[in-house]
């Protein structure tokens, strides 16, 4: 269609079912759910009406892909999914407008990889001071495990990162944890997903 600013990307529609199982069972019950790099915005509009009542907040960095959020929304609106905001990871405090006091979790899907790893760092740190005693952080991607890839297609995903950008590459899993029960973030538990990928959840403690 002419002047559609929908973005697609296809592991969105191989993902998201059993992703959702997951968030359906670790979210709190209320509240709003920070999205942090929403991408094209496809898994915002497929979790907010699925999550109800608890509502959406989708954030993005690149000016397309927030064009692309809102796109996705004018087709799927739903009463429980926000306009998206600007957020960069990396930048904080974090910009939240009045919505700061509301989220009682965070989701990022397929981030820590496709950034450099003070993004990451960012996004460990942005939770802490965010989330509320019990608040949820969620996280979905490949990682290494004990310093070793979980498929030889994860491998190979990691070498393409690395060539597309020297900072981007698929993280231990074990450093990250790290750096999260750092900022005061638990692990609670990680699931094997669809892909060779992870779900990794924290609890704000």
């Amino acid at each position: 269609m002419t002047g559609d600013l929908r973005q697609s990307a296809p592991a969105t529609q191989r993902n998201r079912e059993p992703i959702l199982n997951v968030l359906e069972r670790v979210l709190p019950s209320q509240g709003t759910v920070l999205e942090v790099a929403s991408g094209t915005g496809e898994h915002a509009v497929f979790f907010a009406p699925r999550l109800k009542p608890r509502a959406w907040l989708p954030s993005d960095l690149n000016p397309q892909l927030l064009e692309s959020i809102k796109a996705w929304q004018a087709h799927y609106p739903s009463d429980f999914l926000y306009p998206p905001i600007r957020l960069d990871a990396q930048n904080l405090p974090w910009n939240l407008g009045g919505y700061q006091s509301e989220i009682t979790a965070i989701v990022c899907i397929n981030m820590i990889h496709i950034s450099p790893w003070e993004v990451g760092l960012g996004l460990l740190k942005g939770a802490q001071e965010v989330l509320p005693s019990q608040g949820i952080l969620y996280l979905y991607g490949p990682y290494k495990q004990e310093g070793e890839h979980t498929a030889p297609s994860n491998a190979a995903f990691d070498r393409s990162l690395r060539w597309s950008n020297p900072l981007w590459g698929v993280r231990n899993l074990e450093d990250v944890i790290e750096v999260a029960q750092a900022h005061h973030l638990r692990h609670l538990e990680t699931l094997e997903m669809p892909a060779n990928n992870l779900s990794v959840v924290f609890e704000r403690v």
